[in-house]
């Protein structure tokens, strides 16, 4: 009876029951998240340093930054000539990185008394996040699942197609991880097979799809639920327009129309989701079908899915919202809300989306400043910048799909690691890691002190 409240209250909170509600607070989940990554791409470098085949400690780093990202953009000019360990590994990255490591252990993570939601709402991608099972860990399972038979099921049809189990294997990691890393120096187009070609364009868009909606679809059996996503239906409306126009582009420079439409529909969904295959130059093509697939650089594919991008659902979101402006300026005592899957009052997600569409452009200005330092040209430079912060992978110029990153200065590539790893994060989660480091490293100015 005598002992004080605050002592009591301590035992309470010092006791197994009461660590398992410990939640992590959304500052210490960025920067766990932003440090995790940091660290993945450097472990992920070390099999690749001793591998031999790059030139420097900078350059492996730099591809296993790009692998874990998803970017798929290459230092190397000759990867028939890897190893066959070194290959999967490369494209393994893809795949773990594609779903997301955090995603990957944060079934552990409420064992040891921290909120598991909170590090998955730091590393998943797009303005609105919420659990679709009841707990984190199924959610995670769930996730897990559905990626894995998306990867098996291509797998097989791609070794149906011609692939060897390997080159089947490997294509389905970096499709699926819309990453775009391959066995062959000429991508997806060594194989000669339009049939493996068709493979993979449907799957980089279906690794465009928000994963829940494969979950939600699983559980309730029903179509409807891709049927009522509105970003969804916006997605399928830009790869439609998309293809339709580079694929006319194509036929009208002398492209039959069967070649036309199957290159325009692969390099389309290879650049809005992000995965950064090639089946041809896109560099050479008319300068219509250029500008689509430049326009496609800011686009990205659908929240909660593996590819990078700005996301359809926030550009959804500013549309609505700039309609609505639109609608004001002719009705002003009209009053209406942002509609997103037939929900109203959405008006509260349009801040957030405009605020992300400022800071990744912001970091793509600045991407762009420095690869212009490092002397690339101004177009170089900017589309560098756009692939690197969008995880695409291949950009124009000298960092087009034939060519490679070789040949960027140490600081530069530096530079486009954490460009790379702050776009797959979505600016937030390496910016507060960041601040946390520098922070750290200042020193802080003592207060002063004394009668004023």
């Amino acid at each position: 009876a005598a002992v004080p409240a605050a002592l009591r209250r301590r035992r309470e909170a010092s006791s197994p029951q009461e660590s398992q509600k410990r939640t992590m607070e959304p500052r210490t989940a960025f920067a766990a998240v932003g440090a995790s990554w940091v660290a993945a791409g450097l472990f992920g470098a070390v099999p690749l340093a001793l591998s031999g085949a790059f030139a420097s400690v900078i350059d492996a780093v730099f591809e296993s930054v790009s692998g874990f990202t998803t970017t798929g953009a290459t230092v190397l000019s000759d990867v028939e000539s890897l190893p066959r360990a070194v290959n999967f590994w490369r494209c393994e990255t893809h795949w773990l990185g594609g779903m997301g490591v955090v995603v990957l252990v944060v079934a552990l993570v409420p064992l040891l008394g921290m909120g598991g939601f909170r590090l998955v709402k730091a590393e998943t991608t797009g303005p609105e996040k919420g659990k679709f099972t009841a707990r984190i860990a199924d959610t995670a399972k769930s996730l897990w699942l559905a990626y894995g038979a998306l990867t098996a099921l291509q797998a097989v049809l791609l070794r149906l197609c011609g692939l060897g189990w390997f080159d089947s294997v490997c294509h389905a990691f970096s499709t699926l991880g819309t990453g775009g890393f391959s066995t062959r120096n000429a991508s997806v187009a060594a194989f000669g097979s339009p049939a493996a070609e068709w493979v993979c364009t449907v799957f980089m868009l279906l690794a465009s799809v928000n994963f829940a909606l494969y979950c939600r679809f699983i559980a309730t059996r029903k179509l409807r639920v891709f049927a009522d996503d509105s970003e969804l239906r916006a997605f399928v409306l830009v790869v439609l327009c998309a293809a339709g126009l580079c694929s006319a582009a194509l036929a009208a420079g002398g492209t039959g129309v069967a070649a036309a439409v199957r290159l325009g529909a692969f390099q389309t969904a290879s650049i809005v989701s992000t995965t950064g295959f090639m089946t041809a130059d896109y560099v050479l093509w008319p300068g219509a079908a250029q500008v689509v697939l430049l326009a496609l650089f800011f686009v990205g594919g659908c929240s909660g899915s593996t590819a990078g991008g700005v996301k359809v659902v926030r550009w959804t979101l500013l549309a609505k919202q700039a309609a609505k402006e639109s609608s004001r300026l002719l009705h002003p005592r009209l009053v209406s809300t942002v509609r997103m899957d037939g929900r109203p009052g959405r008006d509260a997600l349009v801040p957030v989306a405009a605020a992300f569409v400022f800071a990744y452009l912001a970091l793509v200005g600045a991407t762009a400043f420095a690869g212009a330092l490092a002397g690339l040209g101004p177009f170089e430079a900017l589309t560098g910048a756009l692939s690197a912060v969008g995880n695409v992978g291949p950009a124009f110029g000298r960092l087009g799909p034939t060519s490679n990153y070789a040949f960027l200065p140490a600081p530069l590539k530096a530079w486009y690691c954490f460009a790379m790893l702050a776009g797959r994060l979505e600016i937030h989660a390496m910016a507060i890691l960041a601040f946390r480091v520098f922070g750290a490293l200042v020193p802080r100015r003592r207060a002063r002190t004394g009668a004023v």
